[in-house]
């Protein structure tokens, strides 16, 4: 078709499928050419705006029906989370639209438009801007992780994977949900501030303060996981096989503190991980595989705890970490997407050589842990 004035006058089913920040534009431009007894959904990762541009630019008669699948262009949907969401519609129109989507053999999940900004803020923002500022910080430092024995194996292994494939992305996937959504930026602003003095404290030497908080925002966060070591998301068996680098023959220690600050963050917002596992993104659950799989390892935990005060060797590396959290807050909090976009751009230039061996890794690792994920949930 020559524009999509001729497509909405001609169509019955049609998916607004752009960026957060242009649905109001595009909406208000094609909307009114709808054609009549419609129905009209959006893929957008934040819906308050797509539903509010719905309800302005298209005539009454038109059904609304919205969707999000909760993954990226690179997983299989066949058992993946899809999230639709029946604004205005009646059951006629909606089961038309679930038909038609039943090709893609996701899981359809049935949530309000709100309930869904809710979830993906908090299954997704915090996850991403983690993995951005661990990308932000490799940079400032002009260091290629896997190449340093530093981030080599484990936990590490998903560290680097996802950062980068987070960053072979369109920079507005993540962009749109982080700035449009507001309880996004308040869960990306506590992150940064959780990064801030959790790092404060390893400065300072205050050993007990940081146990206490660490231990403390651990048991509010892992309180129902306790116990049975065999649930546990993830293990490093699974995961030292998807490395970038070569396998050290002993592992340097890491105070993780990505890791102790999401805990923090869930802590202090009162979010319970698990409560939105049905919604989860592959990326949420192995960020949150890992972040579980250091919590519940006491020996572990005090190995890190014990690392964060006496061990320099990450200091660096924390310190444009905590810059990197703080950063990212702020131009989220400001709502600049050039902003947004530019530090996104050039972190991505700076790591490009390197996608196509990590998204392949990716892959693998994704297939390999949604497996063991899918089957403990």
């Amino acid at each position: 078709m020559p524009n999509g004035h001729l497509v909405s006058r001609c169509s019955d089913y049609i998916i607004y499928s752009v960026e957060a920040k242009n649905i109001d534009t595009v909406v208000k431009t094609f909307g009114p050419s709808t054609k009549l007894g419609a129905i009209v959904g959006g893929q957008t990762s934040c819906k308050a705006p797509e539903i509010a541009a719905f309800e302005k630019h298209l005539p009454s008669d038109v059904s609304i029906v919205s969707c999000h699948s909760l993954h990226g262009p690179g997983v299989d949907p066949k058992g993946q989370p899809l999230v639709l969401i029946k604004h205005r519609a009646s059951d006629e129109a909606f089961n038309f639209v679930e038909k038609v989507l039943s090709c893609l053999q996701s899981k359809h999940v049935y949530l309000t438009h709100a309930q869904h900004d809710r979830i993906t803020a908090d299954t997704q923002a915090v996850t991403h801007a983690a993995f951005l500022s661990m990308g932000a910080a490799w940079m400032a430092n002009n260091q290629f992780p896997w190449d340093t024995h530093r981030y080599v194996g484990g936990i590490e292994n998903v560290k680097m994977n996802v950062t980068l494939r987070i960053y072979s992305n369109k920079w507005h996937v993540y962009a749109g949900l982080a700035i449009m959504n507001p309880s996004a930026q308040q869960q990306i602003k506590q992150y940064a501030e959780s990064v801030t003095e959790l790092f404060k404290l390893m400065l300072a030497g205050h050993r007990e303060e940081l146990r206490a908080r660490i231990h403390t925002a651990g048991k509010a966060v892992f309180k129902d996981r306790e116990g049975n070591e065999e649930n546990l998301l993830l293990r490093d068996e699974v995961l030292d096989q998807f490395s970038l680098g070569e396998l050290p023959e002993k592992r340097l220690k890491n105070n993780h503190l990505s890791l102790l600050a999401m805990v923090d963050c869930w802590w202090k917002l009162g979010i319970v991980p698990y409560d939105h596992m049905i919604c989860s993104t592959p990326l949420f659950r192995m960020w949150l595989g890992i972040t579980e799989y250091l919590f519940r390892n006491e020996t572990l935990l005090e190995e890190v705890i014990d690392i964060a005060i006496d061990d320099n060797t990450f200091r660096a590396d924390d310190l444009e970490f905590t810059f990197a959290a703080r950063d990212w807050s702020s131009r989220v909090s400001l709502g600049h997407f050039d902003g947004y976009r530019d530090k996104f751009e050039e972190i991505q230039r700076y790591f490009a050589p390197r996608f196509p061996e990590a998204t392949r890794l990716g892959n693998e690792m994704i297939r390999t842990i949604l497996e063991k994920t899918q089957e403990e949930n």
